[in-house]
């Protein structure tokens, strides 16, 4: 999927990837897609919950070898 802003948030912890991507959001057009990378393995569920929580879609979320990484869909 294509992505119209990326962020990287490796290295940082909980609740950093988060309101870093809350942030990244609030710039960003209804529909637009934010892709994030993490580091922290908490960021599975914390990006579930923050999908949730904000009405903002969780279109994509995949593990690789050295990362996480998510696309949040723009509410």
């Amino acid at each position: 999927m294509q992505a119209d802003k990326e962020i990287d948030t490796s290295g940082l912890n909980c609740p950093l990837p988060i309101l870093k991507a809350k942030k990244a959001l609030t710039d960003m057009q209804t529909g637009q897609v934010l892709k994030v990378i993490a580091t922290d393995p908490g960021a599975w569920r914390d990006f579930e919950a923050f999908a949730k929580q904000t009405g903002n879609e969780l279109v994509f979320q995949e593990k690789t070898d050295t990362n996480f990484v998510f696309g949040l869909k723009r509410r």
